[in-house]
């Protein structure tokens, strides 16, 4: 697997084997291609092949990157898939069109008041850092049903989906179940788990949104 075009065939490939093995049907799987620290060149081989929906994960690197990019093609699906700052989310939402990582009030606050002022909201996930990890973003699992509440009630915003970064060290499996059981309880629809390494398991565990960069862009320098 020596070039992109190559790997994202592969990939695409094990998307399809492992939708098919839960009896899914992979159209209903996501490829968001984590395009973070590519440059415009190694994105546009997957562009030419028709794929379109892209994860970043800062945004003032992709305000470097994607606005010529979304130009040229208008179809182009921009996920944030890194924390966001509340100093950022003017441009966020201007340039994304989800956002996979809300994860705290100050941040559903903001996001409330700029999409008000803009007219228009990314799609959102709640990001819930189910390893309880002090170092990583997301809300702790047992603060997140009233934290979406939160973001829908008082905020009005609507939540369409969650988002979880397992510890790296541990078995995915239990991590994707929680998120699965805390999306169900809240009649949240989608499911972004699953990156290069563990994807054909969210898949089994119903991820809906899977987060794929070095598998597809090669490993990262």
């Amino acid at each position: 697997m020596n070039t992109i075009i190559e790997r994202y065939h592969d990939v695409t490939a094990r998307i399809e084997a492992a939708a098919r093995k839960s009896n899914r049907a992979a159209s209903d799987i996501t490829l968001v291609a984590v395009s973070k620290t590519y440059s415009a060149d190694d994105i546009a081989p997957v562009l030419q092949l028709g794929h379109r929906v892209f994860g970043e994960n800062r945004v003032q690197e992709s305000q470097g990157k994607w606005p010529s990019l979304k130009h040229d093609h208008a179809d182009i699906c921009l996920h944030l898939i890194g924390p966001l700052q509340t100093n950022k989310v003017r441009e966020a939402v201007a340039l994304f069109d989800a956002i996979e990582t809300l994860d705290r009030e100050k941040l559903a606050r903001t996001l409330a008041k700029e999409t008000q002022s803009a007219g228009k909201c990314p799609e959102l996930f709640v990001q819930v850092n189910t390893g309880n990890e002090p170092q990583k973003a997301g809300i702790v699992p047992e603060q997140a049903d009233a934290f979406v509440k939160l973001c829908t009630g008082t905020y009005g915003l609507t939540v369409t989906g969650m988002m979880c970064i397992p510890p790296f060290d541990e078995d995915p499996t239990p991590h994707f179940i929680q998120l699965a059981a805390i999306a169900e309880r809240n009649g949240v629809s989608k499911l972004s788990m699953g990156m290069s390494g563990d994807f054909e398991i969210a898949i089994e565990l119903g991820a809906t949104h899977v987060r794929v960069g070095s598998a597809i862009f090669g490993a990262r320098t």
